[in-house]
């Protein structure tokens, strides 16, 4: 028992010694994700209760995608103009209107526009959470912080996808209304809670050289650092690959096991979470000496050997070892992704760096829809799964290439 303690408390030893406003951060996601019912679910809700074929649910979802992206790059903007607390909270508060609309209609196009706008709302509000996370950290701290957040989210997560399937069957407007009070509930714990954390210029601290305040645009910022877009074009292929596990998982699922589908993705969901919530903790104590590239390197690892198992076996078990191999990467790259990103960003620029190149990378996430739905429409599950394995292939031995670019260039620099 004593051996364990003390393991435990290696374990989360990263985690100890932040901003105190980061623990309350790790609240605010926790809450906010036990009620995440609606969004993992819109595959189905657009395929099985409006009716959208195969084809015009990758479609929506990648308008989705993009209306998401454009949304982003303006909450980036106003983020580093305006501040980070009263953007979350007055562009959350207009997606919750949205969601609780939705509790007073049945499934229908008109539903769907509201979740889109939601979206688009959320999309605003995304930028200011990284940015204030960004705010509260340095570079020896930030991986840790954005690992517990991120923790904090799939705990949330986990609670919320056990019973998310059984109420979508029967009770969607219950969905709703549960998303609609976590979601507040979150905006009042940073509300009271969080102060405003956007620095004055002279009041930026510069925990590095690459993070230092500078004048002019985010072109002149990204031209100045290319490596932050190579990063993101090879993260293109992961962020396609994992957009499968939210549109063909649970079309697969339900193709594999009918009237069963929306259980099984359910409990999948709930599988995930819970290995992120005893993962996170366990793969940032064991990777805290690695670069933040390499471990998107190895995410991209299983991202491969993940979504490309499902091309060769596809009983129920092989679902939950896929859900396991890939969700393996999925921390991985969440808890390296942003602070590889924020340490290259000047300080004065974190909002709008923060929205651009997630943009560049999530391309990748709304066009995988569009995609893989055409081609389920000419072959197989199988043969789609392997299509997915190969492009997270081509895109981890980008990555891969880019941890070499990385090193010769730091190399040169000292």
């Amino acid at each position: 028992m004593r051996l364990f303690n003390k393991l435990f408390k290696k374990i989360l030893q990263p985690y100890i010694g932040l901003d105190k406003q980061i623990y309350f951060i790790f609240i605010s996601k926790t809450v906010n994700a036990m009620g995440a019912l609606v969004f993992p679910f819109l595959t189905l809700l657009l395929s099985k209760k409006i009716g959208l074929s195969v084809s015009q649910t990758g479609v929506f979802i990648t308008v989705s995608g993009v209306i998401y992206a454009f949304a982003s790059m303006f909450g980036g903007k106003i983020t580093d103009k305006f501040g980070r607390k009263k953007i979350i909270i007055i562009f959350e508060v207009l997606a919750i209107f949205c969601y609780i609309a939705c509790m007073f209609i049945q499934p229908s196009m008109p539903m769907a526009y509201l979740l889109l706008l939601a979206g688009a709302f959320f999309g605003i509000a995304g930028p200011a959470h990284d940015a204030m996370i960004a705010d509260l950290t340095t570079v020896e701290n930030r991986q840790a912080a954005y690992s517990l957040t991120y923790l904090g989210f799939n705990l949330g997560f986990a609670f919320a996808q056990m019973f998310a399937g059984f109420l979508f069957e029967n009770y969607l407007y219950m969905m709703f209304l549960i998303d609609g009070i976590t979601a507040l509930l979150s905006i009042f714990v940073i509300g009271i809670f969080v102060k405003e954390t956007i620095q004055k210029d002279d009041e930026v601290k510069e925990t590095n050289e690459l993070e230092a305040k500078v004048s002019g645009s985010i072109f002149k910022v990204l031209l100045s650092r290319p490596i932050l877009i190579y990063f993101a074009l090879a993260a293109f292929g992961y962020k396609f690959a994992y957009s499968q596990w939210s549109f063909m998982m649970p079309m697969h699922a339900e193709y594999n096991f009918p009237d069963q589908g929306a259980k099984l993705y359910g409990l999948l969901g709930t599988f995930n979470a819970v290995i992120v919530v005893f993962g996170t903790p366990i793969i940032t104590y064991l990777t805290i000496k690695k670069s933040n590239i390499k471990r998107v390197f190895y995410a991209g690892i299983m991202f491969t050997f993940g979504f490309g198992l499902l091309g060769f076996i596809s009983v129920k078990a092989a679902f939950f070892a896929s859900v396991f191999i890939f969700t393996l990467g999925e921390i991985l790259e969440a808890i390296s992704t942003m602070p590889f990103i924020m340490n290259h960003t000047p300080s004065t620029h974190r909002g709008r760096i923060s929205s651009v190149i997630p943009i560049i990378m999530g391309a990748g996430y709304a066009i995988g829809p569009l995609v893989m739905g055409k081609i389920l429409e000419v072959t197989t599950f199988a043969y789609s799964w392997i299509i997915v394995g190969l492009v997270a292939l081509v895109a981890t031995m980008l990555m891969k290439m880019l941890e070499k670019y990385d090193a010769r260039k730091s190399a040169l620099e000292e």
